[in-house]
């Protein structure tokens, strides 16, 4: 099913075929839609008074998947708010309003990833950064700045660290990179050619490429490892929010994954990173 199909036009034609139990589903969703895209499986199945097995009974009769998945295809459908800004905001919201909203967008969006991301390939992949002789991290527009993010995380555990956002820089070090290295590519969409290039430079080279991205994805073909967090806000039309929030928050995971794998010992380097810029700080007031 087409992800921008319009899922309520398609709840609404079927309300005549389902059982008495899938129709208190489709009326609680078709009652307070924007609600269901914030709500979780529990609480949609309390307010339509059927089971969470209905509910998701009900989402694989209407697109072939559970309630995440369900979730995601619903907030496209709705997807009227202000262009370019963000699907979940309309012109007419007061601050309070917009700030509820891009809040509750950040936690759903960081429940569905934990939902969907494999704590056998999180593992897998923490291995794999702990062991390498040198790490890259590339990222372009929106995923820029995590790329430098994951840079700060990770430079501080002692180990050959970089972070590229330049189309040509990245290329370049791409081709210049070997087996033991690991090569990190984060893109939302997965469908940046420069970067899926790159990519395949790098894994030509010998590098474990790993790519934080939209699972599916073309750049997906290219990488040694996937970690897959889905797409869920339109980067055609919308500015990456709350999806950004999910990357900056598995690579916290994956940089404190690698930390607990140099062990307690590790302990005295951070302690002297620490005190290397404490005199930096104002002290801190006392009450």
């Amino acid at each position: 099913m087409n992800k921008h199909e319009d899922i309520i036009r398609r709840i609404q034609e079927k309300l005549s075929t389902l059982s008495k139990s899938e129709r208190k589903v489709a009326e609680a969703i078709l009652a307070d839609p924007k609600t269901t895209i914030h709500s979780s499986i529990a609480k949609l199945a309390a307010r339509a008074e059927v089971s969470e097995p209905t509910v998701n009974r009900f989402c694989r009769s209407l697109i072939g998947s559970g309630f995440p998945d369900f979730k995601v295809a619903l907030a496209q459908s709705l997807a009227k708010g202000t262009p370019y800004v963000n699907l979940n905001v309309e012109p007419d919201d007061a601050p309070g309003a917009i700030t509820n909203k891009i809040f509750e967008a950040a936690k759903n969006n960081l429940t569905r990833a934990q939902e969907l991301l494999p704590e056998t390939l999180i593992s897998r992949v923490v291995d794999v950064l702990a062991q390498a002789r040198r790490i890259e991290f590339y990222g372009l527009g929106a995923s820029g700045p995590v790329a430098k993010d994951a840079h700060h995380k990770f430079f501080r555990l002692n180990m050959p660290v970089v972070a590229y956002t330049d189309i040509l820089v990245q290329r370049m070090a791409a081709a210049g990179t070997h087996p033991g290295d690991a090569v990190v590519l984060i893109s939302l969409s997965g469908r940046t050619l420069p970067l899926i290039e790159t990519a395949r430079v790098a894994r030509e080279a010998g590098a474990t490429v790993v790519g934080i991205t939209n699972p599916g994805s073309p750049l997906t073909e290219h990488c040694s490892i996937v970690l897959p967090i889905e797409e869920t806000e339109d980067t055609d039309i919308y500015t990456p929010m709350s999806s950004r929030i999910v990357y900056l928050t598995l690579i916290d995971a994956l940089a404190t994954g690698v930390l607990l794998k140099r062990g307690p010992e590790f302990n005295e380097h951070l302690r002297k990173l620490k005190l290397s810029v404490q005199d930096t700080r104002l002290p801190k007031q006392e009450n």
